[in-house]
């Protein structure tokens, strides 16, 4: 069904329908990750009130709207147009708070295989996957492409060892997420020991004991499968 074009000045626009017009384009634009167009509100509003179609300076005028309210109430929320639609985005001012919250959900999603990965690049690096894998006594591929994915790590050369194995290493992005200036600020091995010998941190047991083999060949019986990930 098609509806006439508000832009016709026979057709009024109340306070009403203002107020309307800007509730539905601020559910629409929360409810989606991708841009909504003028065309798409313009749409759904027809057809849920059953009158005309707004134009688009009366979406924009919604949207203005919106956003004058959320400045006046110093929300973290405002409507932006975005890739020829419009968004919901939030305020360069809050900014610090979804970067800490970010790093320390990235930091709970890594599994045991990551954490292990990390670890040894962390301490060892530049290594190749190789030397990775036969620290781990595991293929390390996906592991891998994963900390490549959320930068954590990063390719830095290759090696001069026969085929010339990609090297890794860990990204400023790794130090930034475990609140660290510089690989100095590392625990050392000693350190890392006091912390095993400690009966508090058996988890991190687990996730740093391989640290301590780093420099010896992993154990003759070693044949634990790969990661497995997904």
């Amino acid at each position: 069904m098609a509806y006439p074009d508000l832009q016709d000045p026979s057709i009024p626009d109340t306070d009403d329908r203002a107020e309307e017009l800007a509730r539905a384009v601020e559910a629409l634009v929360f409810a989606t990750d991708k841009p909504v167009t003028s065309d798409q509100i313009a749409e759904v509003f027809a057809e849920i009130t059953r009158e005309a179609r707004p134009s688009p300076e009366q979406i924009q005028h919604g949207v203005d709207r919106l956003n004058a309210q959320y400045e006046q109430q110093r929300g973290a929320l405002r409507i932006q147009a975005w890739a020829g639609g419009y968004r919901m985005a939030t305020t360069e001012e809050v900014t610090p708070y979804l970067k800490a919250f970010f790093r320390h959900d990235r930091q709970r999603r890594l599994t045991r295989s990551l954490m292990e990965t990390l670890a040894i690049l962390a301490y060892k690096q530049p290594a190749t996957k190789p030397e990775i894998d036969y620290v781990r006594g595991v293929d390390s591929d996906y592991a891998l492409r994963r900390l490549l994915d959320i930068g954590l790590i990063d390719v830095v050369g290759r090696s001069d060892s026969v085929g010339r194995p990609l090297l890794y290493g860990t990204t400023s992005h790794f130090l930034e997420a475990f609140g660290l200036s510089d690989l100095v600020g590392l625990p050392n091995l000693r350190e890392i020991e006091e912390l095993l010998n400690d009966p508090a941190f058996n988890i991190e047991r687990a996730r740093l004991l391989m640290l301590k083999g780093l420099d010896t060949p992993p154990p003759s019986d070693a044949h634990e499968g790969p990661d497995g990930e997904p």
